[in-house]
């Protein structure tokens, strides 16, 4: 059978060879010689039908099928081989890419907003493909020796007016908030970001090497270090790779192993429960947000990480994250080697907080986990975070003119969060879902007055698709009171334990409590664009200080006011408990 292939290949080519010099020749011959010519040419087209008859008796109907390319070559077969190196038409399946190069949910803008040849199959690489020639398909993807590269991104923009709230405080002793207290425009740069993903297949391995490098886009606002009234920061957000970023290895039977930075598992193990992502109504500003303010501390990035994506099995799939302090320091008061900032946010010192020391969340080793399972319409998550020697001693030197020396040692303490979450789409096209979460602080029981770090949580969300291209969310999200509270200022009003006057405390079983309410339209425009409308509104309690605009927004709604705003360590910053933010959103997002 293959000899005749063989044959007929060999013949094909000596008619392309020979036939365009004996039509020349016969130009100049006589017509005998013409006639004689004509009548080769005929025997030979006699002699390639002929095997081309053996050729269909001889080959089964299918494989002449696949040669007309009525049957493609299945996602594991060997369609080409150059040396050693094997290009299989499917060469990562999506099992091998890690949570950061997938998305939790098509609807997530965070990380990876689009399916690309670098997180989804059939990667054909097959002969006649050039070097960096684009791939047929929505996304920017090229084709490289041995693998793809993707590049892709998520542009996003509002135009938000907003209110923190501040004139609902209380003002004990007449005491006002001071600044513009009411609603106030801004234009908002919102959660984007570009980066590059690829893979390259290791030669005779069933190994690929992956790779994503990804930076956050400052859009309506210069790049810069981050400086306000009450935090500062050294990390420049629009450097290259400030986003989840790393290198590693992945096989489809084993899974995947990475080393970089990235949104923790337990992160991402939820991320498609909330519809409002970088959005003013962003659940993060009650989920895993152990103090209120600005800062997610179980919501949050984790830098010098390695992690395990597991394959999915039976639905299942399993993601494990160790991140190494790299602190000399017991109580992790230094900065972590390699770093810019204290571990947590800020530079040593933020806030105008004495000593200068990373004394404001700083800890050394992370740990984080999730495993989730997929069924259809179902998704079921379970996640578990712990952040070891967690430095809060500055929640003592803003209550005490001079702490305890027992206190201000007990106040480094381990933290974890645990959470479960479950989402479901009806055949209405209504999907709907919910988040428990405890979170925890280990202190002494003589620290509990002060303890703001522990406490329960919920989330529900919903989602209704009007048509095709529209859909409207609403969530709701609640934080309980915690035993403790360190005093915000405006709310510090009884001694705290061996205080002497001057100082102030929230004290203990306080009404830290607070409701998170958030209403959202989107409508798809198609190829990538889309615009939204967003409402939300917090409940503080009157000792509670949580805030819009967490979790991913270049501006958010704190509950500071305009005292002190130098940004530097001499900052004072003053915070009002009890107000009252809330806001409206229109935004325009782009992703690819």
């Amino acid at each position: 059978m293959f000899s005749a292939i063989r044959a007929s290949t060999a013949l094909a080519a000596t008619l392309a060879v020979a036939m365009p010099g004996a039509i020349a020749h016969a130009q100049d011959s006589s017509q005998s010689e013409v006639q004689e010519l004509k009548s080769e040419v005929r025997s030979l087209k006699d002699q390639v039908a002929a095997l081309t008859a053996l050729v269909k008796q001889t080959l089964p109907k299918r494989a002449l099928k696949a040669a007309r390319g009525g049957n493609r070559t299945s996602s594991r077969q060997v369609v080409q081989t150059q040396g050693n190196v094997d290009l299989l038409a499917n060469s990562v399946p999506p099992s091998q890419i890690a949570p950061a190069a997938r998305p939790p949910s098509p609807t997530t803008q965070e990380t990876a907003p689009l399916a690309s040849g670098a997180n989804a199959g059939p990667t054909t690489l097959a002969q006649g493909h050039g070097n960096f020639e684009r791939k047929k398909g929505p996304t920017a993807t090229f084709y490289v020796p041995g693998g793809e590269v993707t590049g892709y991104g998520n542009f996003d923009v509002s135009f938000d007016v907003v209110t923190k709230g501040l004139g609902s405080a209380p003002e004990p002793g007449g005491v006002k908030p001071v600044g513009r207290l009411g609603w106030l425009p801004d234009v908002a740069t919102n959660l984007s970001y570009i980066g590059v993903r690829g893979f390259e297949k290791i030669p005779g391995q069933n190994i690929n090497f992956v790779y994503q490098l990804e930076t956050q886009i400052d859009i309506a606002a210069s790049s810069g270090v981050s400086e306000n009234n009450s935090a500062q920061s050294n990390v420049v957000k629009g450097g290259l790779t400030s986003r989840n970023s790393y290198i590693g290895l992945s096989s489809d039977e084993y899974g995947a192993i990475l080393f970089g930075k990235t949104d923790a598992p337990y992160k991402q193990s939820t991320a498609r429960l909330n519809p409002f992502i970088g959005m003013i109504g962003d659940y993060a500003a009650i989920m895993g947000n152990t103090g209120g303010d600005n800062r997610v501390e179980f919501g949050t990035r984790l830098d010098h990480s390695i992690w395990y994506v597991s394959p999915t099995l039976a639905g299942f799939q399993l993601t494990a994250l160790y991140s190494p302090g790299q602190n000399t320091s017991a109580n992790s008061d230094n900065i972590a080697a390699g770093e810019s900032d204290c571990t947590g946010g800020n530079i040593p010192g933020s806030g105008g907080s004495l000593p200068y020391a990373c004394n404001d969340g700083s800890f050394s080793d992370a740990f984080s986990a999730s495993l989730t399972y997929t069924n259809g319409p179902l998704y079921i998550a379970a996640a578990y975070e712990r952040h070891e020697k967690v430095n809060r001693s500055s929640d003592l030197t803003g209550e005490y003119a001079n702490p305890p020396t027992t206190y201000f040692n007990g106040d480094t303490a381990d933290e974890d969060a645990a959470k479960i979450g479950a989402q479901y789409t009806f055949p209405t096209r209504t999907t709907i879902g919910a988040i428990f979460e405890d979170l925890h602080r280990y202190v002494p029981s003589f620290l509990e007055f002060q303890n703001e770090r522990q406490r329960t949580g919920y989330w529900l969300e919903g989602t209704q698709l009007l048509t095709p291209a529209d859909s409207i969310s609403a969530g709701w999200a609640h934080a309980d009171r915690t035993p403790g509270d360190p005093g915000q200022h405006n709310s510090s009003l009884e001694l705290p334990p061996l205080g002497a006057p001057g100082d102030g405390t929230g004290g203990a079983h306080v009404n830290n409590s607070s409701n998170l309410f958030t209403v959202g339209y989107i409508h798809n425009w198609g190829a990538g664009l889309s615009s939204y409308f967003d409402w939300a509104t917090i409940f503080n309690g009157s000792y509670a200080h949580y805030a819009l605009g967490a979790g991913g927004r270049s501006i958010t709604y704190d509950c500071h006011d305009a005292s002190d705003a130098t940004g530097d360590e001499t900052s004072n910053p003053h915070c009002w408990a009890g107000a009252h933010p809330q806001g409206v959103s229109v935004g325009l997002r782009y992703r690819f």
